[in-house]
């Protein structure tokens, strides 16, 4: 009922240049409707995912790191061929001019940040290990962390409601898909793919691009601050 009556009387939008995010223009004020200027923002945070792992890639090269890229990668394919198998149209047809594609079911940005977000949660806390005495503090941060990423997924998820790219099933459907996918990939990654990656870091190829494995530490966080610092020292 809520989409018919903002379908009956459509805003007018507005993008955000580099990226042609839509958000409603407005009707009272000259620089539009202010809730969704920083949701179109928001909802742009899966694609700040995207650059910050291939940013990592280039100057850490740590193959877990390259391993959960991978699993992003895996979970934008399955997104897509979902989208062609349903093929269930997006609210509110025609309101959106610079659309990738019509299909809305499941949602993208929902299906990749929850992917990401949860199998953040799976290696925060069962693969990371805290090494040091301080295990109130380490825990507290994690849980800290935790309920920010938590939260940005809803934000993201929620802003492609109000923004009408999708509806609500669409969105929680993703992030059904993006959860079911990125904890698979997540032990799939730890009992399948970690045991073979001390022998693809030794292979020649790995050295001549200084291709690590860091599996085998603890709490790699730890580990590097402590290496700098006495180093540096």
């Amino acid at each position: 009922m809520a989409f018919e009556e903002q379908c009956s009387a459509p805003p007018r939008w507005r993008s955000i240049s580099l990226t042609h995010v839509e958000f409603p223009e407005g009707l009272h004020c000259v620089s539009g409707d202010l809730t969704g200027h920083v949701l179109a923002y928001i909802s742009l945070l899966p694609i700040a995912v995207l650059v910050g792992f291939v940013t990592l890639i280039v100057f850490k090269r740590e193959l877990h790191t390259i391993s959960f890229f991978g699993g992003l990668i895996l979970n934008e394919g399955v997104n897509w061929l979902l989208k062609h198998i349903l093929r269930e149209p997006r609210p509110c047809a025609g309101a959106h001019t610079t659309l990738h594609t019509e299909y809305g079911m499941p949602s993208s940005h929902s299906q990749l940040i929850w992917f990401f977000v949860v199998y953040f949660f799976l290696f925060l806390y069962l693969r990371m290990h805290q090494t040091n005495n301080a295990r109130c503090v380490d825990l507290l941060w994690r849980h800290i962390l935790s309920i920010i990423l938590l939260g940005i997924a809803l934000s993201v998820s929620y802003s492609r409601v109000y923004l009408l790219y999708h509806t609500w099933s669409q969105v929680f459907y993703g992030g059904v898909a993006g959860s079911t996918i990125g904890i698979i990939w997540f032990f799939f990654t730890q009992e399948v793919l970690t045991p073979l990656f001390p022998k693809i870091a030794a292979w020649p190829i790995s050295e001549y691009f200084l291709v690590r494995d860091t599996s085998l530490i603890p709490n790699i966080l730890w580990f590097e601050y402590t290496v700098t610092r006495s180093e540096a020292r």
